[in-house]
């Protein structure tokens, strides 16, 4: 698809333009989060997994959710620490094509999962007695399933569009790692039809995603606000509150990168902007979680406890 018409090999990528002495300063905050987030997230999937108790759809849910942080911080962070040291930041043709397709694999699997999860929490509090024959483990194994599924094919039909593009000239990825429209603008082409189909698939996804969201969580406020005991408002409040404050983040970021101008002139601030969507939101995810839910919290504690107690035995 894209053998007769590639003659870059591969690409150098810029990352941020800074001094040296604050790259390292960068190297050592970034790491440090990384290494955070992936404990955090692995904390909660090993929580989950472990503790019976758990075994229930919202937190079977946030297991899969934080599977696919992990695996997002994965396709990027790394790469991108190296960078903050090497001298030579280039990264081949192939390499660069498959971190595309994983990022925007797993970034979508991640929208389609809150999506699913403002389902849970929608069929939880408007359909309290039908919900354990909607959201049974079947539906939830096909839902996770599909959301990767999904995710992916979507993911496909973006990186598909880009790679199929002549590069023939300049090389230089005005990014920490291969984003799609720093790439695009290295194509041979005075074609902009691949970058506005791109952006417009991208934009669908989490338009389509975050409207679903609303819609389930207008449904959600009107049934919880004819709720007559306090205690039983709060406690419906409380099972949401964790995941509208991670779609907030989400989205919110999400929407500052791909909403905003495409103008050859932003691609500077692109760098900056994709630090919270690919850094800051993977590392909130499982705080927010852990510090907004009761049952996660006692479960960490309980783990936490038997492993000390299995040591000083």
């Amino acid at each position: 698809m894209i053998g007769n018409h590639t003659q870059v090999t591969e690409f150098i990528l810029l990352g941020f333009s800074v001094p040296p002495e604050v790259q390292i300063a960068l190297f050592i905050l970034f790491l440090l989060m990384y290494i955070l987030t992936v404990i955090g997230n692995l904390l909660i999937m090993s929580v989950v997994y472990s503790d019976r108790s758990l075994h229930v759809p919202m937190y079977i849910f946030i297991f899969a959710l934080s599977c696919s942080e992990t695996c997002y911080s994965l396709v990027i962070v790394p790469k991108m620490l190296v960078d903050l040291i090497a001298k030579v930041r280039t990264i081949s043709f192939a390499m660069c094509g498959a971190q595309m397709f994983l990022f925007l694999g797993v970034g979508s699997a991640n929208c389609l999962i809150l999506q699913c999860m403002g389902y849970d929490r929608y069929l939880a509090i408007c359909h309290p007695l039908r919900y354990p024959l909607l959201m049974n483990t079947r539906v939830i194994v096909w839902l996770i399933a599909i959301s990767w599924i999904a995710g992916f094919l979507i993911s496909l039909s973006e990186a598909a569009q880009i790679l199929r593009l002549p590069f023939c000239g300049p090389n230089a990825i005005r990014h920490f790692f291969c984003h799609m429209r720093a790439v695009v603008r290295l194509a041979c082409t005075a074609d902009n039809t691949t970058e506005v189909a791109i952006s417009t698939i991208t934009m669908l996804v989490l338009a389509s995603s975050l409207l679903f969201i609303m819609l389930t969580y207008i449904l959600i406020l009107s049934t919880i606000l004819r709720i007559r005991s306090t205690e039983s408002r709060q406690k419906a409040f409380s099972t949401c509150a964790a995941h509208v404050i991670v779609v907030s983040v989400h989205y919110t970021f999400a929407s500052i990168i791909y909403f905003k101008s495409s103008s050859a002139d932003t691609l500077e601030d692109d760098t900056l902007l994709s630090i919270p969507y690919t850094i800051i939101t993977p590392f909130l995810s499982p705080i927010i979680f852990t510090l907004r839910n009761k049952e996660i919290k006692v479960a960490v504690r309980k783990v936490i406890t038997k492993k000390v107690l299995s040591q000083k035995i």
